[in-house]
């Protein structure tokens, strides 16, 4: 199967770019819709209080080619999370719900992962979503708050019934955040449950993980968040492993430090030079990674605010790579 229908939406693809708060803005997802045309992007997490308050911004924008698209909101007041969903419903194919996030400046006000705590809640907040808005309605969750309280089995079952279309479920619990390896076995036998598509999260950084992971456990698609992180090309590769089982060879250190450039300019359009500059540097590392001379070239594309003089320091790394 290398389709996956979530309610209405086809999707001729079985890996998803999870979302990343700061992350997978509307540049990262052209990044890897170059290369993937197919798989579910996702946007960042939108707060459904901001958007209330006109805070939205560039967070919103999508581009025609996105295609299809999931817009992921944040929240625990359940009317406040259905007129977020319907300010999106024209932007949007899919709305999706942040049960997952374990950030202590979310968990705090009750969104995120601390929904876990209050399932009943949670189910309160899709099934006003769902009356709010024609569009399919995912749900983003992890394995329990914490490893005595692993619910995710009550949990899922109690989102499908509220309505889900689908879910994405993080293989790691909230009191873990991101260490440790995910647990994809956990969730083995899921599918024996929960008869809408199921994607698994955490760790996916190749083709081979990916796979691993559906073996595992047992979901339909896997989510990919931190591995496309200096390496955009990573979810067309894992969909060229399931179809054929060949791996494709991996970006080189130019077709990388390219990709780089590509980014700071569209963060530049998109954003203006002087804030650009400054929310690019969280990626350099991730691109120049294993070149020679990565940690000078870090420093000086972490710290320099001149436009100039990062482009006089990508062509010295580019040098590198003769």
């Amino acid at each position: 199967m290398e389709k996956i229908k979530i309610r209405n939406v086809e999707i001729n693809s079985r890996v998803m770019l999870a979302p990343m708060a700061g992350i997978t803005d509307v540049v990262l997802r052209q990044l890897v819709r170059k290369f993937s045309k197919n798989c579910l992007l996702t946007t960042e997490m939108i707060s459904s209080e901001a958007l209330m308050q006109k805070k939205g911004g560039a967070i919103l924008e999508r581009c025609g080619n996105e295609t299809p698209l999931a817009y992921q909101i944040s929240g625990h007041k359940p009317f406040m999370m259905a007129k977020a969903a319907k300010m999106l419903e024209n932007r949007a194919d899919i709305i999706d719900i942040n049960m997952g996030c374990p950030v202590n400046k979310v968990v705090k006000g009750g969104d995120g992962s601390a929904l876990m705590k209050t399932p009943e809640l949670a189910a309160d907040i899709v099934k006003a979503v769902k009356d709010a808005v024609d569009l399919p309605v995912t749900v983003k969750f992890r394995l329990g708050y914490t490893a005595e309280t692993k619910n995710f089995r009550e949990f899922a079952l109690k989102m499908q019934e509220a309505g889900a279309d689908a879910m994405t479920i993080h293989c790691r619990t909230r009191s873990q955040m991101y260490a440790g390896k995910a647990d994809w076995g956990e969730i083995s036998g899921i599918k024996e449950i929960i008869k809408v598509p199921v994607f698994a999260n955490g760790d996916i950084v190749d083709a081979e993980s990916a796979e691993k992971c559906i073996k595992e456990s047992g979901a339909d698609g896997v989510a990919a968040a931190r591995g496309v992180l200096g390496n955009p090309a990573l979810l067309a590769d894992i969909e060229h492993f399931f179809k054929t089982g060949e791996k494709r060879a991996p970006l080189n250190f130019r077709e990388k430090i390219s990709l780089m450039k590509e980014h700071l300019d569209e963060e530049i359009r998109l954003r203006g030079e002087e804030c650009a500059i400054q929310f690019t540097r969280k990626f350099y590392p991730y691109y120049i990674r294993g070149i020679k001379g990565a940690s000078q070239f870090r420093f000086a594309l972490v710290t320099e605010n001149s436009y100039e003089k990062i482009l006089k320091t990508i062509d010295e790394i580019e040098a590198q790579c003769e």
